[in-house]
């Protein structure tokens, strides 16, 4: 028997291959699947299934192409209803894979169809969970993302401390868990940096897992705190539930390289999305007019899908040299599949044509903290709720990058505001999509709040109440 975990930081998604006696199963493959494909025939192996553990809804899952490309059945949990083939399995049901056995448990509450998969070895015995988002290291699923759903977010709350009670605390100690994800996914707020772990450890140390806690203390404690989901996520659920275009069409209508007329001319035409990828620095000190940044080095697809509402948005790329293809790929991962291509040569061979190029002013902590104590400046914090309350500038007006789109008109055009973030990713992301909207006394401050706080400037932090 063979396990691997395959994570892809940037979506903090963890996908998995089984293998046993020359038969995989494949559990929540992402969009591109050749890498799955690929592992299968170096060990001479054949697909046999694709285990989903519910509709994803911040990824586009593979499970559509990967069925395709093998012949591998797409299992889902009791209930799922799609519109391409699958087995939906009943609870209890036991899928043979080699000499090992993967029992399917019916653990509803973060979605309707929610299922865990237990991995029983050849000698019988419960040797692992891949728990998808109904069991986290360190916290559990969100019960509010289920799909046209009549049950409040209270009712699957209910449901999921069923299911967790039920059918996954009387497992044993020694269980190892394989989740979904972990820290940095917006399914869950408490998620552990660590992605892999034994249920004991998990029955000792998850909140939601305490062995005297009632269901209404559950429901309480896991709604809250919850912020609203990324708009992103109800869309890329309904693609895993109706199937979607196949990642290499992705893929080659979005990795083509155009010319700077060629690109102005598709911009313009298809009202395209100028959509820069480059690193914060790169764009500070020089992008193409209203184009948004969005680095590939950060949390990419994420920020993507919280900021580019619509889905279908056509976008033109600004990448570092050979990065098109990575960043077509990304994008597909969270469902913006109508790339049109990138610009080739980059902003040089824009620069080389004569086309116009803006800058982003920044400054240094030290000269902002210098310019914030010699004057009162206007100072916008973007980073997250959570992040602000703990602590934050003295008189700094908060707005958070996730809901820029939503509130930019507390901000005015008329003011000069110091722009920051927790250390610079986020703030060129929020003036970048200022200043195409029409803002342009903007300054970011290079290194963010985390050098911030190395200064004298006066802060506020957070005193929990219960505390004083």
């Amino acid at each position: 028997m063979k396990i691997e975990q395959l994570y892809t930081g940037c979506l903090a998604q963890g996908a998995y291959y089984i293998e046993s006696e020359g038969e995989v199963a494949i559990i929540d493959p992402l969009r591109e699947i050749q890498q799955y494909v690929d592992k299968a025939n170096a060990n001479n192996a054949k697909i046999k299934y694709i285990l989903e553990t519910h509709f994803h809804a911040d990824f586009v899952s593979g499970h559509v192409d990967l069925a395709k490309e093998t012949g591998a059945t797409i299992v889902f949990g009791p209930g799922a209803t799609t519109k391409y083939d699958i087995h939906s399995a009943t609870d209890g049901e036991e899928l043979k894979l080699g000499k090992v056995t993967i029992k399917v448990l019916h653990t509803p509450g973060h979605t309707l169809e929610s299922a865990t998969y237990l991995l029983i070895d050849e000698n019988g015995k419960d040797h692992a969970i891949f728990s998808g988002d109904t069991l986290f290291l360190g916290d559990v699923g969100r019960p509010d993302l289920a799909i046209k759903s009549d049950l409040t977010k209270e009712d699957l709350a209910a449901m999921l401390f069923d299911s967790l009670r039920n059918k996954i605390m009387t497992l044993a100690d020694d269980v190892i868990v394989y989740p979904a994800h972990g820290a940095g996914s917006a399914c869950g707020k408490n998620l552990s940096k660590e992605t892999v772990g034994v249920l004991g450890e998990q029955k000792k140390t998850n909140y939601a897992l305490r062995a005297n806690m009632t269901k209404a203390e559950f429901v309480k404690e896991v709604l809250d705190g919850i912020a609203p989901p990324p708009q992103y996520f109800a869309k890329n659920a309904m693609m895993n539930k109706m199937g979607y275009d196949t990642f290499e069409t992705v893929l080659k209508t979005g990795n083509v390289a155009l010319n700077p007329v060629e690109f102005e001319a598709l911009a313009n035409h298809e009202s395209a999305l100028v959509l820069d990828v480059r690193t914060q620095s790169d764009f500070i000190k020089g992008h193409i007019p209203n184009s948004i940044f969005i680095g590939l080095n950060g949390g990419f697809a994420p920020w993507v899908g919280a900021l580019i509402k619509d889905i279908k948005q056509p976008i033109v790329l600004v990448v570092p040299e050979g990065k098109s293809e990575e960043a077509v790929t990304r994008l597909s991962r969270v469902g913006y599949d109508n790339t049109l291509g990138y610009l080739e040569g980059g902003l040089e061979a824009w620069k080389k044509a004569g086309k116009d190029v803006e800058t982003l002013d920044s400054v240094t902590v030290e000269e902002f903290a210098k310019r914030a104590k010699a004057d009162s400046l206007n100072i916008l914090d973007v980073r997250k709720d959570g992040e602000y309350q703990s602590s934050h500038i003295v008189d700094a007006q908060h707005l958070s990058l996730d809901f820029i789109n939503e509130k930019m008109n507390e901000v005015s055009k008329d003011k000069t505001y110091y722009v920051h973030c927790a250390g610079g990713y986020r703030s060129v992301i929020a003036a970048s999509i200022l200043k195409a909207r029409g803002f342009d006394k903007l300054i970011d401050v290079d290194g963010g709040f985390a050098a911030i706080k190395e200064t004298d400037l006066k802060t506020t932090d957070f005193v929990c109440p219960s505390t004083l």
